[in-house]
């Protein structure tokens, strides 16, 4: 008797399990005949605008002898040769500074002065230096940042080989 309960037990819930299952079955037919019934439309004009303006540009990069800029360089090859390979060379100087290239590319870059220059080391030695400004290049894209090389101190070859990934 007890093995008959049991038994019943079981059919019932079998019974119970393939009821939900085709009711959830039924369901996401459902759901999917709505779905897929439903016309397309277009986008709202929200939809269209909101944020997809495109590239703003105002063709506004300081000269390559802005003092800022300068600084910068300075300033960021200090901290790599600090930091990565635990140098103390520093740029103590730059000069035959001039301007390489402007907007070398297509008209709807992002707009670069690349210039060159002449690195002075605190060690003695002069390494070529090129760099470029670029217009919202900075801290998440607020102001204009800069990328330079110094020719033989290029140690991780980023910017290799003679700092031409570097030039325009």
């Amino acid at each position: 008797m007890a093995k008959d309960a049991a038994e019943n037990a079981a059919e019932n819930a079998a019974k119970n399990a393939a009821k939900l299952g085709r009711m959830a079955a039924a369901a996401l037919a459902v759901l999917l005949g709505v779905t897929a019934s439903s016309q397309p439309r277009a986008a709202s004009i929200l939809e269209e605008n909101f944020w997809l303006s495109g590239p703003r540009y105002d063709d506004k990069v300081p000269p390559c002898d802005y003092p800022g800029a300068l600084d910068r360089i300075v300033a960021n090859f200090h901290t790599k040769e600090i930091r990565f390979w635990n140098s103390e060379l520093r740029i103590v100087g730059i000069e035959n500074i001039q301007e390489t290239a402007w907007l070398p590319w297509a008209a709807q870059s992002i707009p670069r002065r690349y210039c060159s220059g002449v690195a002075v080391i605190n060690d003695g030695g002069r390494h070529k230096l090129f760099y470029s400004i670029a217009e919202d290049m900075g801290m998440i894209g607020t102001s204009w940042g800069v990328n330079f090389c110094v020719d033989g101190l290029d140690r991780n070859w980023a910017y290799n080989p003679d700092c031409r990934s570097a030039k325009p």
